[in-house]
């Protein structure tokens, strides 16, 4: 039984969950830095001014960032290549190139969602606004930075394109074409899933099967799914291995984003980079937030429609909304779903634990841990 302080995730996790593997992270950033500098000075080649699209480039890159979806690549990849096999390195850096792609999507994602921030720094629509106020241009600074962002966005979109099949045809030619069949469902289910989130902020609902809809296409499947089912694609793992990993990032993609769910609300913003309340002012119609209507009374309802998708939302309302996701019940219920993805999660890895490693086997299930049960 849980200690009397102790969340459910706790219980079963532990107090400090196991830390994300980072062994790979050095090797993965080596690949984006290489890439980066010899683009860089392609575009400062083209043109001096072009300079700056290259430093907003890099700075949505590399300032920070777990790597979680190259590290899925790698290990799904592992769940039938040994380590150092051939071909890992031009592995190492198609996963690498998942970045840059995932890069594309949050530069396009502040700007929807006219979210200042990421990871702590300014987003890049605000950096480009702010470079634009620096050198007192004509016009207004909001226009340039939101056409500076959309750009960079293109541009980290294709270059991520490049990096990955400039690498994936060194594998043998079957194993890479599923590979890359994998990384354009990846490509067309994070934007199917994007346009379901920003469908259901428009529209309006409160709807809980709606929300695990958009978790599915725009987290699930994009964080983790398809990296682990490209990388054992490369790596040319049978259909059964295929199949549990499929499982396992279903649910694992679930649980590590109701918790992004939590934290947007309850987090502290020195951890998650982004300020506490945003996801409420921004109306994003998370599961916590569904499941705090259907349990709402009608005042309780009544303060739920007037505070999410309020921009303007002081620090008080979000600490209201904050008590009335708990007092509803929402909070502790969304806690003990990804305490049930989490174990979901698990028993999919089971079915495949005699045929893969116990390296492997060991470095999901500390996956599994970190997604579900962080605080940042």
């Amino acid at each position: 039984m849980a200690a009397p302080n102790q969340t459910s995730a706790e219980a079963t996790f532990g107090a400090k969950p196991p830390a994300t593997p980072t062994a790979l992270v050095p090797r993965f950033n080596a690949e984006l830095q290489s890439f980066l500098d010899d683009h860089s000075a392609m575009l400062t080649g083209i043109h001096p001014d072009l300079g700056l699209l290259a430093d907003a480039g890099r700075a949505a890159v590399m300032g920070g960032g777990k790597r979680l979806r190259p590290t899925f690549v790698y290990w799904g990849w592992r769940c039938r290549q040994p380590a150092g096999a051939e071909g890992e390195r031009a592995l190492i850096r198609a996963a690498a190139s998942l970045e840059l792609l995932h890069a594309c999507a949050l530069v396009h994602d502040d700007v929807m969602d006219s979210s200042d921030t990421r990871r702590g720094q300014p987003a890049a629509h605000v950096r480009f606004a702010a470079e634009h106020s620096r050198q007192n241009w004509p016009g207004t600074n909001a226009t340039f930075g939101t056409a500076g962002a959309i750009l960079l966005g293109d541009l980290l979109l294709s270059w991520a394109e490049e990096m990955f099949t400039g690498v994936i045809w060194q594998l043998p030619a079957d194993r890479a074409m599923l590979a890359v069949r994998e990384f354009d469902l990846m490509r067309t289910e994070v934007v199917g899933g994007q346009f379901l989130d920003v469908l259901a902020q428009t529209r309006g609902a409160f709807d809980p099967a709606e929300a695990l809809r958009v978790i599915e296409f725009k987290t699930s499947k994009y964080t983790v799914q398809r990296p682990l089912l490209l990388g054992a694609s490369a790596a040319g793992a049978e259909e059964r291995t295929r199949r549990a990993l499929a499982e396992f990032g279903l649910a694992l993609g679930e649980a590590f984003q109701l918790r992004d769910d939590l934290l947007g609300v309850f987090g502290d913003p020195s951890e998650t980079g982004k300020p506490a309340g945003d996801d409420l002012r921004e109306g994003k119609r998370t599961l916590l937030v569904a499941l705090a209507a259907q349990a709402a009374d009608r005042h309780q309802l009544t303060e739920l429609r007037e505070g999410v998708g309020d921009p303007d939302l002081d620090a008080a309302g979000v600490t209201a909304l904050r008590q009335l996701l708990s007092a509803t019940g929402a909070r502790h219920a969304v806690e003990a779903r990804i305490v049930e993805q989490a174990a979901a999660a698990e028993a999919a890895l089971q079915q495949v634990s005699e045929t893969i490693s116990d390296e492997v086997f060991t470095a999901l299930i500390d996956l599994t841990h970190a997604a579900s049960h962080r605080s940042f």
